[in-house]
């Protein structure tokens, strides 16, 4: 099956971007380089395209309703106008996605899930959706713009966006939806709008942004800046075979809600203790890790887990990753990963690596 292209992609080829695959997609992995890149958003601002990134409504009498009877989060912690990060769950507790869900009102939410996994959310919720709420997949309809750094809010002001939004909010314009949210740790927005209207934006964007030192950002800075965090990244620390006891995000669980999906398997192991959990790991060394690499106790016998994720932290100038480890793992343990034929000493950390920005 031919890659699926964005909104955006003449405009990626005309400024040079590499490109890789990425969820079905073909995406910018980078234009100037991942480091300059990931530091333009660190100390002043990047744009990016997310346009892979899925698109679903869900409309009808007790949308919210409904959705807060699927998903682990709670819609009922927050009001129309606020977003909020959530888990589609299988039967087990396993991950299916997770996603960011826009309530607009107890009978219209929108959800923006990962690029590979829209497609099985929507089908999921219209199995379990009463006759009265409609799902639609709308993955082509809309574009994403990210905005990130801390220069965003001069740069949408200055194109006359509104910017006077807190965490996890956003505004509803005529053709343009404004979030105030991201997944890079610095301050930052997300902008949702038709396909067709997304190069006169981005154009516009990159223009009002020269003056602030913008720089059109990559998938490949984009994961660079989430590991930093900690941000889970399905098909890495988010997956059907690890629930979000393990990952650590159970703070994205609506515990005391009736019912969700995993519900009953997720509440007995929170109950119990998960054998595994998701943490951070700091190299000792020069040593980079990358997935998939195993992970021993510190006297590199006792096999202890394996890593998710890895790269090399432009801000720290370290190795950094994220690894499901045993339990009784700490923070503050030194455990050593098998890279290649050597073994090679890491702290165990409790993400993020380097300061939020987000708020």
């Amino acid at each position: 099956m031919p890659l699926k292209l964005s909104p955006l992609d003449s405009r990626h080829r005309a400024l040079g971007a590499k490109f890789a695959e990425f969820g079905g997609w073909g995406m910018p992995i980078s234009y100037s380089g991942i480091v300059a890149e990931h530091q333009a958003v660190r100390n002043a601002v990047g744009v990016f395209d997310v346009s892979h990134l899925g698109k679903a409504t869900v409309r009808g009498p007790g949308a919210a309703a409904f959705l807060n009877t699927c998903l682990t989060n709670d819609l009922r912690r927050i009001a129309p106008g606020q977003a909020q990060y959530t888990l589609a769950c299988d039967d087990l507790g396993g991950v299916i996605d997770d996603l960011i869900a826009y309530l607009d009102g107890e009978d219209d939410v929108f959800l923006i899930p990962n690029a590979a996994n829209t497609a099985a959310v929507v089908a999921r919720l219209q199995t379990f959706a009463p006759p009265e709420i409609e799902i639609q997949n709308r993955h082509d309809d809309y574009a994403v713009i990210a905005v990130q750094g801390p220069q965003s809010a001069a740069v949408l002001t200055a194109i006359g966006l509104p910017t006077d939004l807190e965490y996890m909010s956003f505004s509803r314009l005529d053709a343009m939806t404004v979030c105030r949210t991201g997944y890079t740790g610095e301050w930052g927005y997300e902008l949702v709008l038709a396909s067709a209207a997304a190069p006169a934006l981005w154009d516009e964007i990159l223009a009002a942004g020269e003056p602030f030192g913008i720089l059109p950002c990559g998938l490949g800075a984009r994961d660079t800046l989430r590991t930093e965090m900690g941000y889970p990244l399905h098909g890495h620390e988010l997956s059907t075979s690890v629930t979000p006891v393990q990952a650590q995000v159970g703070w994205a669980v609506g515990w005391k809600k009736e019912t969700f999906w995993g519900s009953e398997l997720l509440r007995a192991e929170r109950e119990a203790g998960p054998k595994q959990k998701l943490w951070g790991l700091k190299s000792a060394s020069r040593a980079i890790p990358r997935p998939t690499m195993t992970v021993l106790d510190a006297s590199g016998e006792a096999e202890l887990g394996v890593t998710t994720s890895g790269t090399f932290s432009p801000s720290l100038e370290i190795g950094i990753g994220l690894a499901y480890l045993d339990a009784a793992v700490q923070p503050g343990d030194t455990v050593q990963v098998q890279i290649r034929s050597r073994t090679e000493p890491f702290t165990v950390t409790k993400p993020p690596f380097v300061p939020s920005h987000v708020r």
